[in-house]
């Protein structure tokens, strides 16, 4: 939420699964010029005001900030878990090297930040439940980022004052943008194979859960998180839990053969079926729903039609 009707809001990685939806929710709050989208991608048919940044220049996004008088910046410019582990410099100069250039920045011009973690910073010893004290001892780079993420707003809030948050998304389920290179990207993908070619094959275990979170349920935890005040808000600050659903590979086919008889279900498990065992079941987001409300509004048949619907 920005500080107040005047100012503007920033959102870096705007073209991603994240991104795309967020600013539209944020333009329909806030009106469609108070959001100034940025990617490092082409703006092909996104709506303006949309402007190129990469979030590694530093002196690119102090002018955008400076000029269009930015005061709240949502931070979604990163590297996925998938792809981070194929190209492990760039998810880390990419994720950290540029939320600190905006932490950096927001220091400078007083604006709050809002970045995303990841269940990716939890480790096997978290699971199946992993709760906001658990440890966090993740097994890939990008995991490590996103706990370095934490820890840096954090001490960016407790040294500076900067009014960083965020919260640890779960696998994220849409039917408006394609997956771009998550571990759980399989949970979005079912749908759009079965439409084209009325089977999919898992590359992970049929009995492999993870947590998930409808785009919806995200952006209005994100949303959410942004308005609480300030003074509510505890040491996880940095990096929420926050639960939408769980299920595992098998119960998801299951509920979709449920509702369009005579689909294929395989399952052959490939390097990403690492990644997920390394991560949680399940989430206990207890502070999130005592300090600022928080609460899921989907259940697995309830994702499933709506998103059944969304590819059809």
């Amino acid at each position: 939420m920005a500080d107040s009707p005047g100012d503007r809001i920033l959102v870096t990685g705007a073209l991603g699964q994240i991104g795309s939806d967020l600013v539209s929710r944020l333009r329909e709050v806030y009106g469609q010029n108070s959001v100034i989208a940025t990617d490092v991608q082409d703006q092909g048919d996104f709506p303006a005001p949309f402007l190129h940044l990469d979030v590694l220049d530093r002196d690119s996004l102090r002018q955008i900030i400076s000029h269009y008088s930015i005061r709240t910046i949502y931070n979604l410019a990163a590297i996925l878990s998938a792809h981070g582990e194929k190209d492990p410099d760039l998810c880390e100069r990419v994720n950290l090297g540029g939320l600190q250039n905006v932490l950096d920045a927001s220091r400078e011009y007083g604006c709050r930040v809002f970045s995303p973690s990841s269940i990716a910073v939890f480790g096997p010893d978290s699971r199946p439940i992993a709760r906001q004290a658990s440890s966090l001892n993740p097994t890939t780079i990008y995991g490590v980022t996103k706990k370095k993420g934490e820890e840096m707003m954090l001490r960016y809030w407790e040294s500076y004052g900067v009014n960083a948050r965020g919260i640890r998304y779960p696998g994220l389920l849409s039917w408006k943008t394609v997956p771009t290179g998550g571990t759980t990207d399989y949970a979005v993908e079912v749908f759009n194979e079965i439409q084209a070619k009325g089977e999919y094959t898992f590359y992970v275990r049929e009995d492999t859960r993870l947590p998930m979170m409808m785009m919806e349920d995200a952006i209005r935890a994100t949303l959410m998180l942004m308005e609480a005040p300030s003074q509510g808000l505890s040491r996880w600050r940095a990096g929420y839990n926050v639960r939408g659903l769980t299920f595992s590979a098998i119960e998801l086919a299951s509920m979709i053969v449920a509702k369009k008889p005579g689909v294929e279900m395989r399952y052959i498990p490939d390097d990403r079926q690492k990644i997920a065992d390394s991560w949680p079941e399940d989430l206990d987001d207890s502070p999130a729903k005592q300090e600022w409300g928080w609460k899921s509004a989907y259940d697995l048949e309830k994702m499933v039609d709506v998103m059944l619907a969304g590819f059809a």
